[in-house]
């Protein structure tokens, strides 16, 4: 691959590959995208895609798609090349960031195809601790391997893997920030709840919280953002028995308001937002009193949440495995009566407790000024976790090796 030079045509700047689909409706779809703009911006690298672009599933500015014009076209020539060649492993001379899952699996490109670069990169969030011996082989093919959180800083070394620096990610300030509501519902105590619909997410936690909190509160609203392309995911919320089964529309998408009907929430106290690009969700962030994530466990340090924070909104966190890196002094609320989850590659995950959230909604309801003081710090916090950080911390471990 050649290089590429910037808007200003002044300099070339070196390709580098990211190994997973960038979007702006999933998490690693939106690290992927915000490294490309950010790469771009900075005259920092040239970044490819090595899965095709679904140019649908990004929600761009018109100076973003402007800007953006060569990496899709470089990205859509490397598939090309790269299409003849499924489920083969193929080396590159140029740099490759690969996203590591559990038990370290790595993100793979367009036909199955691995691509290792000089280097490769590992990036990696993994939730599940159970590590094998497969997964110290497969750490081998990286260069280095930058962990999403200190949670799995700790469970990559107390497997005997090396892990270089831990790398948070970001968020976009000039979207999530502290600003004025529209006003939508001024009238109600909005709570804010967001994420994939699964266990490890909490959603059943947050429905059974607030259902309690509601019958006490006739202001209560739930606004949810728990949706994602994968929403089968949904099922395993079934596995608490204090609910009924979780529901699907039609086309297969999972029904967040008919479940949280069919548990006890009054119609009128349930808003489902659908699929929300990435951009546009910081407006509507900033309409809630509270947003709450009682996760079971995260490998990274929940984006959602950290969005949260960023635009001033009251959040409430599992102190456990990656919040915990987002948990400092009066920037958020904690829960800390956190159970252990006994289940197997489930090390440090942490069972809330629904009293202590509805508790802890009870605090905020009744303390608003107090609450805005704790948003005010969570924003502050925020305020040095961006994505431009993000990226250049990454490009900086590239650098090392070229």
């Amino acid at each position: 691959m050649g290089s590429t030079r910037t808007a200003a045509g002044a300099m070339s700047l070196q390709p580098v590959i990211i190994q997973w689909g960038v979007s702006s409706y999933s998490g690693w779809g939106v690290n992927g995208l915000n490294i490309a703009l950010n790469w771009i911006r900075d005259d920092l690298f040239a970044p490819v895609c090595s899965m095709p672009v679904r140019t649908e599933e990004l929600a761009l500015s018109p100076l973003e798609w402007q800007r953006m014009g060569g990496f899709l076209r470089n990205s859509a020539a490397f598939c090309e090349q790269l299409a003849p060649h499924p489920e083969q492993e193929i080396g590159v001379s140029i740099p490759v960031l690969r996203g590591l899952g559990n038990n370290l699996v790595g993100s793979r490109s367009v036909g199955r195809t691995v691509v290792t670069g000089q280097p490769t990169v590992g990036v990696c969030y993994l939730e599940d601790t159970a590590l094998t011996d497969e997964a110290r082989e497969r750490a081998k093919a990286c260069t280095e391997i930058l962990a999403g959180s200190t949670f799995v800083r700790n469970t990559l070394e107390g497997a005997g893997i090396a892990c270089s620096r831990v790398v948070l990610q970001g968020v976009d300030p000039t979207h999530f920030h502290p600003a004025p509501r529209a006003g939508w519902f001024r009238d109600r105590f909005t709570v804010f709840s967001g994420g994939k619909p699964e266990t490890r997410k909490g959603q059943d936690l947050v429905l059974l919280a607030f259902r309690a909190f509601a019958r006490r509160h006739p202001d209560a609203l739930l606004l949810t953002a728990w949706h994602s392309p994968w929403p089968a995911s949904a099922r395993s919320l079934d596995a608490n028995p204090a609910l009924a089964p979780v529901e699907f529309l039609p086309d297969g998408r999972f029904n967040a308001a008919k479940w949280a009907t069919d548990n006890g929430v009054a119609a009128d106290q349930v808003i489902d937002l659908g699929h929300v690009p990435n951009a546009d969700m910081a407006r509507i962030l900033r309409e809630a009193d509270v947003g709450l994530f009682p996760n079971r466990g995260e490998g990274g340090t929940n984006l959602v949440a950290m969005e949260c924070m960023a635009c001033g909104v009251p959040t409430v966190l599992s102190a456990n495995t990656g919040h915990l890196d987002l948990i400092g002094d009066g920037n958020v609320y904690p829960l800390t009566r956190q159970r252990p989850v006994l289940d197997q590659g489930c090390d440090g995950w942490g069972e809330s407790d629904v009293e202590e959230i509805v508790e802890t909604l009870e605090t905020i309801w009744a303390g608003r000024e107090a609450a805005a003081r704790v948003g005010e710090r969570g924003a502050t916090f925020m305020a040095g976790l961006t994505w431009k950080r993000y990226a250049a911390e990454i490009a900086e471990v590239i650098r090392q090796h070229l």
